[in-house]
């Protein structure tokens, strides 16, 4: 488990976190986005111990980080493996060789380290490439080594640093793949530092938005994708193009609030309002649960009001476009028709 409580990191007259409180359970995946300058980078750094936080506490394992040094300090660090960007591999040595690093470094036998080494490039399906240098690898397949090497030292919690950024799609899905069975096999916490919600929605269990050093949004990803319309809400699951209103309908935004929405729910919503054009609509599975946000098209003469409480009694909020912008008739999550 990781515990962040008030983190705070200062240089000089700059304040980069401001009083940062997260949790991540064991063997959960947890991702914090953001925009560049949020102070993404400065949290990773601050939870693995490579900047030490101004203020505040930084828990793995029961242990706080930031009130450890030495070889204290040391051992702990092993609990946290951290994959980057870029995957950082040493360009000299080969996929074993970097995998076998930390291992040397902390002086396990040789016997061990190959051993070791072999299981995690099994595990990661790259053993085929052991005598390889970066330099002869994929994108995907570097990270992948940085992977096997961030598990090393058997950490608890591992860090996921942009892991997935610049990388094309069927390396980034192989990525989020591997890191999930990971999570599953191994029982690795995770946390994933990124800016690509496709990340987010395809992996984590729990998001948080960082926005100027503070957690301006957080919670589980099914709960921000449809009990908001916030910023972060709308990012995760984008609302796809506003169609031109056809004429003679008015437009309505639709979003998916209750834990389980009906597939019948567009013609029960007919049966009540009468034709209904569905102009538009993205929904997606995300931890299992369905999420979605529409547009469809409804005589204007209909009583708003009366629309809202239909889509709330299906579980829908329903929301009325106007010119300039939308006008809300709130609709929280109803009971779910069966």
């Amino acid at each position: 488990m990781i515990e962040i409580s008030g983190l705070t990191k200062v240089y000089g007259q700059t304040t980069v976190l401001d009083g940062i409180d997260f949790t991540v359970a064991d063997g959960e995946i947890a991702a914090v986005v953001g925009p560049s300058g949020a102070g993404k980078s400065t949290l990773a750094r601050c939870i693995n111990l490579l900047e030490r936080p101004t203020a505040g506490s930084v828990v793995v394992g029961g242990r706080d980080l930031a009130a450890l040094s030495g070889r204290e300090l040391r051992r702990a660090r092993r609990e946290i493996g951290t994959v980057f960007q870029s995957a950082n591999l040493l360009r000299r040595l080969t996929a074993a060789q970097n995998v076998a690093l930390p291992m040397r470094h902390r002086g396990l036998e040789d016997a061990e380290v190959r051993r070791r080494v072999g299981d995690l490039l099994e595990r990661v399906d790259m053993l085929h490439r052991a005598n390889h240098f970066p330099s002869q690898l994929s994108g995907g397949q570097r990270q992948r080594i940085g992977i096997a090497r961030g598990l090393a030292l058997r950490p608890s919690v591992l860090l996921a640093d942009e892991a997935t950024s610049g990388l094309d799609p069927e390396s980034t899905r192989s990525i989020l793949g591997l890191l999930t069975g990971l999570r599953d096999e191994l029982g690795v916490t995770l946390l994933v530092i990124t800016h690509e919600m496709d990340v987010v929605r395809g992996i984590a269990d729990q998001v948080a938005q960082l926005d100027h050093g503070r957690i301006v949004e957080h919670g589980s990803v099914v709960d921000v994708v449809r009990r908001s319309d916030s910023p972060l809400s709308r990012a995760l699951l984008p609302m796809p193009p506003t169609p031109r209103a056809p004429e003679g309908l008015a437009l309505w935004t639709l979003r998916y609030a209750a834990d389980v929405v009906s597939p019948f729910w567009l013609s029960r919503a007919s049966a009540q309002l009468g034709d209904l054009a569905l102009l538009s609509a993205l929904t997606e599975e995300v931890g299992g649960s369905s999420v979605g946000r529409l547009t469809v098209g409804l005589d204007p003469n209909q009583d708003a009001h009366r629309v809202a409480s239909v889509f709330e009694a299906l579980g829908i909020t329903a929301e009325r476009q106007i010119m300039g912008g939308i006008g809300v008739v709130a609709g929280a999550a109803g009971e779910t028709a069966a």
